[in-house]
């Protein structure tokens, strides 16, 4: 017996049992979920074990009630071997004038995100009200998120700014802090505008607004 297949069957167990397992359906029927998802910002869901009820009692009331502050919705972005790398990113705040810095919170479980800190500079990017198709594209997987995405490289590091934005923050990776299942990240900022006078994309109680 191969060494995969001896990890996949039981020792002393028959090669056939295999077809005589309840389906993956079956079983879960009786254990339950291992995990309950919250979707907790566009793109990005947390896993709540189901065996603990306070535990998830708990998440979903965190979830309930720090969505009701309402926030604008960006799209952090930076360049990856020559390509353009991007994330939809709700938490985002100004930090500091002097120095000028700014931040924001991606997952740890965000595939873009390693790429931007190995790039060591990322710009952020405010989305207008009638770019919520483009919010989700950027929290999507599995996609060329830039294949109809229309952007120029930002002038202080090269970082896409994308086409209709209200204005954009081009920065440097200044600093980078665990916290729970996110990272906080500092950046420094080089270069910043902004543009026309279009109403922003919000995000509230789980859902895209805006202030009409």
């Amino acid at each position: 017996m191969s060494s995969e297949a001896s990890r996949e069957i039981p020792e002393g167990m028959n090669p056939d049992a295999r077809e005589t397992w309840p389906s993956p359906d079956l079983i879960n029927s009786w254990l339950g979920d291992v995990d309950v998802d919250f979707e907790f910002r566009p793109g990005e869901s947390s896993g709540v074990h189901s065996d603990d009820p306070a535990a998830v009692a708990a998440a979903r009331r965190f979830r309930d009630v720090l969505g009701r502050f309402a926030s604008g919705v960006t799209v952090v972005t930076s360049t990856s071997g020559g390509q353009p790398v991007g994330l939809t990113c709700q938490s985002f705040s100004s930090v500091s004038l002097d120095p000028p810095l700014v931040l924001f919170v991606p997952a740890k479980t965000s595939r873009a995100w390693p790429l931007i800190q190995r790039s060591g500079k990322f710009c952020v990017n405010f989305l207008a009200a009638d770019q919520a198709d483009l919010s989700n594209t950027m929290a999507s997987r599995g996609v060329d998120k830039f294949a109809s995405v229309t952007w120029r490289p930002s002038e202080a590091t090269g970082s896409p700014v994308l086409d209709g934005v209200l204005g954009h923050v081009d920065c440097t990776i200044h600093a980078v802090h665990e916290a729970g299942d996110h990272f906080i990240v500092i950046g420094r900022v080089l270069e910043l505008a902004a543009a026309g006078p279009e109403e922003p994309l919000l995000f509230y109680r789980g859902e895209y607004r805006s202030t009409d």
